[in-house]
């Protein structure tokens, strides 16, 4: 199976509306949502404190867990999504390199939410996708995906039981969620010198037809989140550029990056990546 961005789509029966649950009430096979992306910083608590700060978000969860990788993290709760931000901590892990070679912080991985581990793992080794990493615990498995065969980022496919749990935000992630400025995260921006070509391969992967919205950009739906890939701008980086967040009111966010002097042409800028603002 090759690569392309007219990959077929999905049976259309299995696309089924976003409803704010998307496992309790969405039936269909193989139900994804953007659950999860993971920026990463040299300065772990400056970058957490100010991410807290401008997005008005609760107390974070430290995983121990990714000491396996030589990191530390934290993983705060977005209403049910959730924004990580990993540092490394030791001398050649992979964080530290992508910082070396990106020359600064960044967006690092998108994880994906799916009901069907079986299914996501016949994609991708019938497309021959390398697996850097994978796991399967009794509430969650994941699998980590090599981002030089998927491009702009570590893609991770993971599985919750049940699906409203999440492992990786620590077992009082409810309590600690906070929904009255920022209610969710809801897109994220991959950026390449080919958006076609990364946008046919993330389609491939995920078993999600894609469509070209405007001249060159490109989008995956999920059925809940959705996935954008643009050209990267002059003087830009490749890889995942930005994400999306829902809030109640943009007033205060915008006041509190302005007064960090994040805000840039209508768009906040922390940790390397570009924030978007929506509102209902």
């Amino acid at each position: 199976m090759g690569w392309s961005v007219h990959s077929p789509p999905l049976d259309p029966g299995g696309l089924l509306a976003w409803t704010g649950n998307p496992f309790g009430t969405l039936t269909g096979n193989d139900i994804m949502r953007l659950r999860q992306i993971a920026l990463v910083a040299r300065d772990l608590e400056r970058v957490t404190a100010e991410l807290a700060d401008v997005l008005a978000l609760g107390d974070p969860f430290a995983d121990p867990g990714v000491s396996l990788f030589g990191l530390a993290n934290a993983v705060f709760p977005v209403g049910d999504t959730f924004l990580e931000v990993v540092s490394p901590v030791k001398a050649g892990t992979s964080a530290g390199r992508f910082l070396d070679g990106r020359g600064g912080d960044g967006g690092y991985m998108v994880i994906v939410q799916s009901d069907d581990r079986a299914a996501d793992r016949r994609r991708v080794d019938d497309l021959g996708v390398r697996v850097v990493w994978e796991t399967e615990l009794p509430d969650i498995s994941t699998i980590h995906l090599h981002p030089r065969d998927v491009g702009g980022a570590i893609l991770s496919l993971d599985v919750a039981d049940p699906p409203e749990s999440w492992r990786w935000a620590g077992p009082d992630w409810q309590g600690r969620s906070r929904r009255d400025v920022t209610a969710g995260l809801v897109a994220v921006e991959m950026h390449s010198s080919d958006p076609a070509g990364m946008a046919g391969r993330w389609s491939a992967v995920l078993g999600r037809p894609v469509a070209e919205r405007t001249p060159g950009a490109f989008e995956i739906a999920l059925d809940a989140g959705t996935i954008r890939f643009a050209a990267t701008p002059e003087g830009g980086v490749a890889g995942l550029a930005g994400f999306d967040v829902a809030v109640t009111d943009r007033r205060p966010v915008e006041a509190a990056a302005r007064d960090h002097g994040f805000l840039d042409n209508g768009r906040i800028a922390i940790c390397g990546t570009q924030i978007g603002l929506v509102q209902d």
